[in-house]
């Protein structure tokens, strides 16, 4: 038996219709076996794999399969705005790309690779195009929740057709992961700082108190532009109050 999705898949896994997935879908991995992914993801990843594994970048057919699952990250909401009502909430693929741009405008900091950070920050939630976005209120285990993202990202990198552009990906995600770099440490930072710019900006907009989103992060920054940042958004905060 393999791994399923839940709450109903569209029937394409792959499918490029917008309309197919709905801000309400979630997809979550259940672990049921060792295998490690759904039939049809396993299926293509498998005959990309082995159709391009050695070259050093995607065929033009495993590149458009793997933009066309990375669609899902433009229309999957982020959960935790979705739980507190935020009207039009943002997407991952919407939060990622402000850290994207967060990495690229951040001063140079010694020993920190900078072109990696906006690398790092475009794929650290690219697994969630797969299992969605796991919140800490879906009651999921921390590592039961890395194995599925784990699992996921392989079959993506898989269904991007191996290569250096894969085990790229792969190597950054890891890293991110792990908070094993310096630029993990920032970039984590900077998935904080978005967060609560976002929670600021939904509550100025919409009225909305949220308090949990900046507490969850208080005293959790690593460096110092991310502590930098967060005192701004903070001082902003107590301005608009």
């Amino acid at each position: 038996m393999s791994r399923v999705l839940c709450k109903s898949l569209i029937p394409s896994l792959l499918s490029s219709s917008s309309s197919s997935i709905s801000a309400q879908f979630r997809f979550t991995y259940f672990p049921t076996s060792s295998s490690s992914s759904s039939p049809r993801v396993s299926r293509m990843a498998t005959e990309a794999s082995s159709s391009s594994s050695s070259s050093a970048s995607p065929s033009p057919s495993s590149a458009i399969d793997f933009l066309t699952l990375c669609h899902r990250l433009k229309t999957t909401k982020r959960e935790g705005w979705v739980r507190r009502g935020v009207n039009n909430p943002e997407s991952i693929a919407d939060h990622m790309y402000r850290m994207g741009v967060m990495a690229l405008i951040a001063a140079d900091l010694p020993g920190v690779d900078r072109d990696k950070c906006v690398k790092m920050a475009i794929v650290h939630d690219i697994a969630e195009a797969i299992v969605g976005d796991i919140t800490p209120a879906d009651g999921v285990p921390k590592d039961e929740k890395s194995r599925r993202e784990r699992a996921a990202l392989e079959d993506m990198c898989k269904l991007l057709g191996g290569g250096s552009r894969a085990k790229e990906i792969s190597d950054l995600w890891m890293e991110y992961e792990e908070n094993s770099s310096l630029e993990a440490k920032v970039v984590k930072d900077f998935d904080k700082v978005e967060m609560i710019l976002q929670a600021l900006e939904y509550e100025n907009e919409q009225g909305k108190d949220l308090e949990e989103f900046f507490q969850s992060t208080a005293g959790k920054f690593q460096t110092e532009v991310g502590k930098a940042w967060a005192s701004e958004v903070a001082s902003r905060r107590k301005k608009s109050n």
